[in-house]
């Protein structure tokens, strides 16, 4: 499964698992439905919440790789 970075675009991983919801909501954005978020990247919308970037990439991917096992 291809690995999330700070560059990935919201809806992309919202594609790649909507499982992924929760991680996004518990991290602050609430906004998933939004037009822009859908075309925002994870980095730009940390910059706008205030949410520490790197730990939500880890999160969703420990969350991906969790599901190929």
């Amino acid at each position: 499964m291809a690995r999330v970075t700070l560059d990935t675009i919201i809806a992309d991983v919202l594609q790649m698992d909507r499982g992924t919801v929760p991680i996004f909501l518990k991290a602050g954005m609430h906004c998933l439905g939004c037009p822009s978020s859908m075309g925002e990247s994870i980095a730009e919308a940390c910059a706008v919440h205030g949410i520490d970037a790197e730990k939500l990439v880890e999160e969703l991917n420990n969350y991906l790789d969790s599901k190929e096992g």
